[in-house]
């Protein structure tokens, strides 16, 4: 399978399991705030409408998010070949990215809310509860971070110590 089918299988997988976690959720909880434990003390389900973006930062302003992803895809799908050059991995950041804005797209599109129901906490420490087409785009960033530092790190010489002088 070639690297861009293999985008389009990555990120059509990530919206489909985007999809039906989120379906799931709205169906099987009756109002919103409903859950469950999961792990006593770390992790929940918990069905939340996140009208805004990541912390519910913007809330209220659907246009602009709904823009914004829509420019992050169109710039995503400009720039895939120049994104990571000639990395390996290139197709599956891009497949990650892209699945992972288009399901939250779904969302604003059809709802005008992003649906929500990973809930992490420890201590008096509480995450914001997140999806999978949200863990879908931090795993692509962190994996695209990944590989631009590991790319410099190949480009960059190595100094010896001959070159520090006599």
């Amino acid at each position: 399978m070639n690297r861009r089918l293999r985008a389009w299988v990555v990120a059509g997988a990530a919206v489909a399991l985007d999809q039906a976690t989120k379906g799931l959720v709205r169906h099987g909880f009756a109002h919103e705030g409903d859950g469950c434990v999961l792990i006593p003390g770390l992790l929940d389900l918990r069905y939340v409408r996140n009208t805004g973006a990541a912390w519910g930062m913007l809330a209220g302003f659907q246009w602009f998010l709904v823009l914004f992803a829509l420019a992050m895809l169109a710039l995503l799908i400009r720039y895939r070949r120049t994104l990571l050059g000639e990395s390996p991995l290139r197709w599956l950041v891009l497949g990650l990215l892209a699945g992972g804005i288009v399901g939250n797209l779904i969302d604003r599109a059809l709802f005008r809310y992003v649906t929500d129901f990973i809930d992490c906490h420890w201590d008096a420490s509480h995450f914001p509860a997140f999806n999978v087409a949200d863990a879908s785009i931090c795993t692509g960033v962190g994996l695209y971070l990944l590989l631009s530092w590991l790319a410099e790190r190949r480009r960059k010489p190595v100094a010896t110590p001959s070159t520090y002088g006599p």
